[in-house]
């Protein structure tokens, strides 16, 4: 369970990002990470007071995240965390296979030994989050792995899609998941990386699909889950804030 407060700001990936792509990335990342609860009220007012920014700044950010379809803007409501009902949960999955095996495929086809090596870094930085109980961290970079795949594929479109559909992925798991099981498992990576390596396109797709199944079989599609208070989701960046 988790609330806006508790998000410890990551580093910038460049002195060049804006306001408004910083504020997007940690609520990007707060979703990836689950601390996110679907369902929760984005107040552009508190949102503001967090990060030290114009409520113009977060609109802005919120509207592209709207863009992804992880947030909803309602008119003269505001903004929410997206809550995927039962049916839209299968229909993301839906699309999920379709994109993963087509990243899959050019992955196979565009892997360096360069993207091979980071890629399995970042898979064994997952497997030490998990390792020391740092559950958000490991979601989250089983969410990158994914993403990585879809750079590694060397395809904006499928890029842009791919980021679109783990996030929405990662709000369905935190709402229908059963237990607090690693939806993503790093072993999995592992194998999935060792098939890509290897050239073979048939078998990576093949352990991609069963990838797939494993994180769908654990979710309970009649169920509910995570945290709405933005200040506790946020901590981190609030109290970050008041040090300087």
């Amino acid at each position: 369970m988790s609330s806006l407060s508790q998000l410890e700001p990551r580093p910038v990936k460049s002195s060049s990002n804006t306001q408004d792509d910083i504020v997007y990335e940690h609520i990007f990342d707060a979703i990836l990470e689950q601390r996110l609860a679907p369902g929760t009220k984005l107040s552009e007012e508190a949102l503001g007071e967090i990060f030290g920014v114009s409520r113009t700044i977060i609109r802005r950010a919120l509207l592209r995240l709207s863009h992804e379809q992880v947030v909803i803007i309602r008119p003269n409501r505001g903004a929410v965390v997206a809550a995927p009902s039962v049916e839209e949960a299968r229909q993301i999955f839906a699309a999920r296979r379709v994109v993963e095996l087509a990243v899959t495929e050019l992955a196979v086809q565009n892997a360096t030994p360069d993207s091979l090596a980071r890629i399995r870094a970042m898979v064994h930085e997952e497997q030490a989050a998990f390792a020391r109980g740092d559950r958000g961290t490991g979601i989250r970079l089983s969410g990158e792995f994914h993403l990585e795949l879809a750079h590694m594929a060397n395809n904006t479109p499928l890029f842009n899609f791919q980021r679109s559909v783990v996030s929405q992925t990662s709000l369905i798991i935190a709402q229908y998941e059963v237990g607090h099981q690693a939806h993503c498992s790093f072993n999995e990576h592992e194998i999935l990386l060792n098939a890509i390596e290897s050239g073979d396109k048939a078998l990576a797709m093949q352990k991609m699909t069963e990838h797939l199944n494993h994180i769908e079989a654990k979710l309970n599609l009649d169920g509910d889950s995570a945290s709405t208070d933005l200040h506790v989701v946020f901590s981190g960046i609030a109290k970050k804030r008041r040090g300087r």
